[in-house]
């Protein structure tokens, strides 16, 4: 008899539950869709930056290029500094070239590998050269005088990531 009361509650109990319906979405998420070539387009155009496409014969698709402004940050006239000085210095100068980064100002930047005249890049993603020379010489290390900027156009592939 409890071995039958035990079974009908359990049957009861089971019964209640509510049946849990799941979707699942089959399409990309809204930000992992790239815009259309056109749209993008229209975008830089609207805000100035220089551009130009071309179809890629292998593929088929459309490349859309963009003019970038590299800034090669070189060896300045002041380096005279003290060793505080110029840890101080870098420390801004670091935090600059991050502000430029998280406001989408610079796409990348960093240091060459030897010592020579040549210090480092930092690739401005904006629409003009005087707005990357303006923001280039923001950086504390080139107020000082410790760097220099030498800035020249340079067109990539909009979105290519590097390999």
């Amino acid at each position: 008899m409890k071995s039958i009361v035990f079974l009908l509650f359990a049957l009861i109990i089971s019964s209640c539950g509510t049946k849990v319906q799941r979707e699942y979405m089959m399409e990309p998420c809204p930000e992992n869709v790239k815009p259309s070539a056109a749209k993008l387009k229209k975008e830089l155009n609207t805000k100035g930056f220089q551009i130009f496409d071309y179809v890629d014969q292998k593929t088929g698709d459309t490349v859309l290029m963009q003019q970038y402004f590299i800034a090669f940050l070189k060896k300045g006239p002041n380096r005279s500094q003290t060793k505080t000085e110029a840890d101080s210095l870098q420390a801004l100068h670091l935090a600059h070239l991050g502000n430029m980064y998280e406001k989408g100002f610079a796409d990348i930047s960093g240091p060459f590998g030897d010592d020579g005249d040549i210090r480092g890049i930092t690739i401005y993603n904006v629409p003009t050269l005087q707005m990357a020379d303006s923001l280039a010489h923001l950086d504390p290390m080139v107020q000082s005088g410790r760097l220099e900027i030498e800035l020249h156009p340079w067109w990539a592939g909009k979105g290519f990531p590097l390999r």
